[in-house]
């Protein structure tokens, strides 16, 4: 049975068969601004593997709360005043009450079937699970030339400066535990909270297991992005969360911070597992969800292995 980051035991499928314990609760975070067309075509695809829905709205003008009630009047609605996907994820995080977190965009282009793959993956021994257009059955019918180059040198820029092996860095179809959440506690405000999640996940040694994804274009409305804006905010997140890793080695009187040692960086409140199962989820074994249009394939991929950060540079 895994462990979450304070030694208690976390519920697995084998355990729910067995021992007849509850299946742990899933929250999806979908934050939103102006997407109510998007909405009417996305909300009733939602299985029931989600138990609790959480939309958080940038002061929408277009009725998006409204039509978000209306297909599913159990949703929990908050109201973020900032503007900005971060903040509006990282507020719709502590609204969840889930044990699994899955934050997915408004916009039609991530498949709620594949859900099922990502918490799949954390009940096989992931703390964090994150899409990837980039695996074996992944793609994307949206990406732009720009947005491709400036994600390929952003990756490889992480896995040089962090380690792990990413393969997609910038796409916002994540899950994890809620148990990991304190690990993720600077505000972020835009589209670099995925940036920010992946290194923080890195720097702190959890297990990291990314799923094949596949982004189909945007249904209705434009995107907020801006690939050059947005690219450069992400770059500093990546600068900024070197620093701080700076920081706590030259704290432990390591004064030439190779972050490739090995050394991972415990979080200020929760020091990182001691005890943790040594189980790594094989890159080839982990299959989709049977209701995910990639069954059958491998689409998993190991990003961080054990409870220490490898960074292998590759």
């Amino acid at each position: 049975m895994n462990k979450d980051v304070n030694g208690k035991s976390r519920g697995t499928v084998q355990a729910v068969q067995e021992n007849g314990s509850r299946s742990p609760r899933v929250s999806l975070v979908i934050p939103t601004l102006n997407e109510a067309e998007n909405l009417t075509c996305l909300l009733p695809t939602i299985g029931g593997i989600v138990d609790e829905l959480v939309i958080v709205d940038g002061r929408s003008t277009d009725g998006t709360v409204e039509k978000a009630l209306e297909l599913r009047p159990d949703a929990v609605i908050v109201l973020e005043e900032r503007a900005g996907k971060g903040y509006a994820l990282q507020a719709g995080f502590a609204a969840c009450t889930g044990d699994i977190i899955v934050m997915m965009d408004a916009d039609g282009s991530m498949a709620p079937a594949e859900i099922e793959t990502f918490v799949s993956a954390l009940q096989a021994g992931a703390d964090v699970v994150k899409g990837s257009r980039f695996l074996q059955g992944g793609g994307s019918g949206d990406l732009t030339g720009v947005r491709m180059l400036g994600n390929a040198v952003l990756t490889r820029t992480v896995r040089w400066t962090f380690g792990g092996r990413f393969s997609d860095l910038c796409y916002g179809y994540m899950a994890f535990w809620r148990d990991v959440l304190p690990f993720f506690d600077e505000e972020v405000g835009g589209f670099e909270i995925e940036t920010f999640l992946n290194v923080r996940a890195l720097a702190a040694g959890l297990r990291v297991v990314e799923v094949a994804s596949y982004e189909e274009q945007r249904l209705n409305g434009e995107s907020n992005l801006s690939a050059i804006k947005d690219g450069c905010r992400v770059l500093s997140t990546i600068v900024r969360e070197r620093r701080r890793v700076r920081r706590y080695r030259a704290s432990l009187g390591l004064h030439r911070p190779d972050l490739h040692s090995g050394t991972p960086m415990p979080h200020p409140v929760i020091a990182l597992r001691e005890h943790r199962s040594p189980t790594v989820i094989p890159a080839t074994t982990l299959t989709s969800a049977s209701a995910s249009p990639v069954a059958g394939v491998a689409v998993a991929a190991v990003v961080t292995e054990g409870s220490a950060l490898r960074g292998t540079g590759q």
